[in-house]
This record gives C-alpha cells, structure tokens and sequence, in this order.
C-alpha cells in the first residue's frame, strides 16, 4: 500500500454501512422502536440534560448574547441573498492563494470529484476530519467501492465507524453509546483495522481517549490525502475554518500531502469581521465552551508549511432549491451546533437514528427535506417528527425559526404540487395517509367562509354535545388515544357574547 511504513501490515478497507438504508421506514415506525429501548432513552437522557445544562451556563455568561444571534442571523440572511457573488469571490480567493475549485452540483459528482483527485494522487487510504457534507453525500462508501479506505479520526465518529453504526448527533455522533459499549467495540474491532487496544482496556474515560489516540497515531503519520469538511469559508480571503476539541482535526488538516475539503455552498460568510460572531456564538451553542480548543484556519497553500495540493468542492445537493424557498431557505443559516436536538423531546427519546438523515433532530427534521425532497416515506413524515414546542428556535444561536419551517413542510407534503430540483420540474404526490387530513382542512376552510354556517354547526354541536363520544373513530383514534376530547360548551361563543355584551364589538 503507497505510503505506508516498512513492515507495517495492511488493513482492509472499513465498512460503511449506507445511511439512511432504501427501506428506512417512516418516522413514527422509527421512533416507536427506539423508544423501547431504554438503554438509548437513557443515554440519550443523560447526555442531552447534561450538554444542555452546560450551554445554558456558557450561554449566561454573555450579557449581548441576543445581540450576537441577531447579528448571526443577518449576516447568514445577507449572505444567502447575494450567494451568488460571494461565491464567485471564495472562488477568487481561494484560486489566488494556490488552491483548486471544484463545483458539485449533487452527491454523486462530490464524490466522483473525490474519487478522482485521490486516484490521481496513486494512494489507497484517507484521514478524514469530522465532516457532515460527506456523510451526505456518502463519501466512504463511494471510496470504499473504488478501494480506498476512509478513516475517521473523530473520536465519536471512530466509534460509530468501528461499530459498523450510524451518526446520531451532529456534535456527538457516538451519544447513543455508553462507555462500556464503546470499550466492547474498541476491544473487538480496533485490531481489525489497525493498532489493537490496550490489554485490559475499561471502560475509564482517559482509558478510551488513549487507546482511541494510539490506534489513530500511525494513520496520522502514515497518510498522504486528507479529507475535511470547513464550519466556514471566509470569502474575501478565500480562508476556510474548522473548529474542534481534540487536535485531530489539526492533524489531518496539517500533515498530508494533499487536503480536499467538501464543503456546503452555505457555510460561505463574506468576511473576516462576520466570522467574529461566529466564533463567538458556536462555542458557546455546542460544546458549551468559551471557545474552540483547536481552531484551525488555513488559505490555499504555503510552501514548507502544510499540505503542498488543496482541493475544494464546493456542494450544491438540493441547497439551491432551499434556497428559492422564502420560509424554508432559514434553514441554510444552521451552523451545526446541535442546540436543538438537545432540548428536543422528541430528539431525547426517540434518538438520531429514527430521523433516517446525517442531520437529526429539529434542525434535520426541516433540513433533509428540502435537500432530499419529499418523495420518500422517510422525508414526507419528517415534519411531522416535532411537537412544535419551539425549544428549537429559542435556543438556535443564529434564529431559525424551525417551528415555522416544519408547518410550511407538512403544508408542502400534504398538498402535494409541483417544486424544482436540480433544475428540472418534480410533481410531488399528496402524501398518502393525509387524505382524512386534507378532507378535514378544507370543510373548515369552507365553513370558515361562510359565517351562517359555521354559527348554524357551533349551535348544534352545542345542543349535542351529550352525545360526543370520549374518544374518535377510525384514524382519529391515534389522537384521542393519548388526549382527552375537549368539551363543547353549553353555548357557542357568539351566543355568549351576544347575551352578555349586548352586541358590543366585533363577535358576530
């Protein structure tokens, strides 16, 4: 194998499963499974009351913190609007500094592009940095085919890779293991991929860092491509940023030959004085730290320092169509902090994995969607994966009101119509199950219309309420099955007012 040391074995290419699987079922099927299972519901408990405690904690510290998410807010609605322009610019920037640009309209020209650029370099294996735009795009299993192995050197995504398993958490993907699963999984499969674990390895966590940082080490050392994703991409200078709290991010970012870095069009901010915000509110909103342990910042190439080649892909997949969405476009503002998913009470008991997305969570619920459109079970019931409590929006550092976003999707997928992806016309189909819905919607939208109507059905529901039954019939049985049925009062409200106002004010 090109590039490795003299008598060092070599490893088969890991696996990767394919994520989310064609036959993902629905949400509510999802999340009914792992609900049951209550190690996940406990692990996922403990660690979204903890990361959750602490952020409001770092959160309270900031006495402009409203200033600085409204600030956050702007300058992504800014830079959305005039995407265009600054990406021409990132182009610029990065070209002038001795970097290289490639543009990927969807998934599988990214990966193609990827697939390429590490041929071309004649090596066989990759370090990659924690990166969400190429578990979208399903980066390691498309190298994998081609007999290049992916390693992730994330300690959460090590685990996850090791275990054969699936992102749960955008910041935590490994949340739903414990720490005597993770020791399980270390001792089983570390010496199948390379350096084995320490003998007598427990469940301690210093134990499980160090054997995590030993089995890396010599894939650091011996790897000549690295692959990263970037939190942001700085416009005028052509700069991209990564920000994480165990150095192997600096590692692959710092030591091989060649960097490629996939990167969502969104992450583009225009410049250096926009980043201060940033830098300032995703800290704080994630692993609620003052700041980034490691912060690493890198502009094209410099000789004797750093990768001597840098590639970057730039990847639409479904963003540009977001983007003509006047309500759903917020969600491109997302800077990935996972505040969301752990004040989410779906999110703690039903886990990421039930999401059947890279994204989970409130943020992967209005995400996902728009990326990958509606026409699946999966993406049609993700909408509806929400209670609409608003947690989400009153803690996401840059304001997206994901409430909002998820009413205007479960309007998109129960009516159905016509959108635009990737440039060509789509109809999308009413999404089955909806149909007692849809029927329900527009008799009220009639009797709404109609104000004799409506006042003549309030009177004889009224003098029928007696016969109500305490639970619904059929498809409605879902509802009142964990609900009481609110009473009909003895009176319609225009009848009361009527009798007790005199006709005053608008009621009628």
């Amino acid at each position: 194998m090109s590039g490795t040391f003299v008598g060092m074995p070599v490893f088969p290419p890991p696996t990767h499963p394919a994520f989310p699987p064609p036959t993902h079922p629905a949400f509510p099927a999802a999340a009914r499974n792992a609900v049951r299972d209550t190690t996940l519901r406990g692990n996922l408990r403990h660690a979204t009351h903890t990361i959750r405690a602490k952020r409001a904690n770092a959160v309270a510290e900031v006495s402009d913190w409203a200033e600085l998410r409204e600030a956050g807010k702007r300058i992504k609605d800014h830079t959305l609007r005039h995407l265009d322009r600054h990406l021409e610019q990132l182009e610029e920037s990065v070209t002038a500094a001795g970097g290289t640009v490639h543009w990927a309209v969807d998934a599988d020209e990214a990966n193609r592009i990827v697939t390429e650029l590490v041929k071309a370099t004649g090596e066989s294996e990759v370090v990659k940095v924690k990166s969400m735009a190429t578990q979208e795009t399903g980066l390691n299993e498309a190298l994998e085919a081609e007999g290049i192995a992916a390693y992730e050197t994330d300690l959460a995504e090590l685990i996850v890779q090791l275990g054969e398993d699936r992102p749960s958490h955008i910041l935590v993907p490994a949340i739903h293991r414990n720490r005597g699963e993770i020791r399980e999984i270390f001792a089983r499969e570390m010496s199948e991929w390379g350096r084995p674990a320490p003998e007598g390895l427990t469940d301690a966590p210093a134990e499980l860092a160090e054997a995590a940082r030993l089995h890396l080490r010599e894939k650091f050392l011996r790897a000549k491509v690295g692959v990263s994703g970037a939190n942001f991409m700085v416009a005028e200078t052509g700069t991209l940023v990564v920000v994480e709290s165990e150095g192997n991010g600096r590692m692959c970012l710092t030591l091989p030959e060649t960097l490629i870095s996939v990167v969502g069009i969104e992450k583009t901010v225009p410049t250096w004085r926009d980043l201060e915000v940033f830098l300032q509110t995703l800290p704080r909103s994630s692993t609620a730290e003052r700041m980034n342990p490691y912060t690493s910042m890198w502009t094209g190439t410099t000789d004797e320092d750093g990768p001597r080649n840098f590639h970057l892909v730039l990847l639409d997949n479904g963003r540009t169509d977001a983007l003509s969405d006047e309500v759903g476009r917020q969600a491109l503002r997302c800077i990935r902090c996972s505040a969301c998913l752990n004040v989410c009470p779906v999110y703690e008991r039903a886990g990421g994995h039930a999401y059947g997305s890279v994204y989970p969570g409130p943020i992967g619920a209005i995400l996902s969607p728009q990326l990958r459109g509606t026409g699946s079970e999966i993406d049609a019931s993700l909408p509806y994966a929400s209670s609409l409590c608003g947690a989400c929006y009153e803690v996401c550092p840059v304001a997206i009101d994901i409430p909002e976003v998820l009413v205007h999707l479960r309007e998109r997928v129960a009516q159905g119509g016509e959108v635009t992806r990737n440039g060509n016309k789509v109809v999308l189909k009413p999404a089955k199950g909806h149909a007692a819905e849809r029927a329900a919607m527009r008799a009220a939208r009639w009797a709404f219309a109609r104000p004799g109507a409506l006042r003549t059905g309030q009177r004889l529901a009224s003098r029928t309420r007696r016969l109500h039954p305490r639970t619904l019939p059929g498809p409605g049985r879902a509802w009142s099955g964990t609900r009481d049925l609110p009473p009909v009062p003895a009176e319609p409200f225009r009848d009361w007012w009527q009798r007790t106002q005199g006709g005053k004010g608008a009621a009628k």
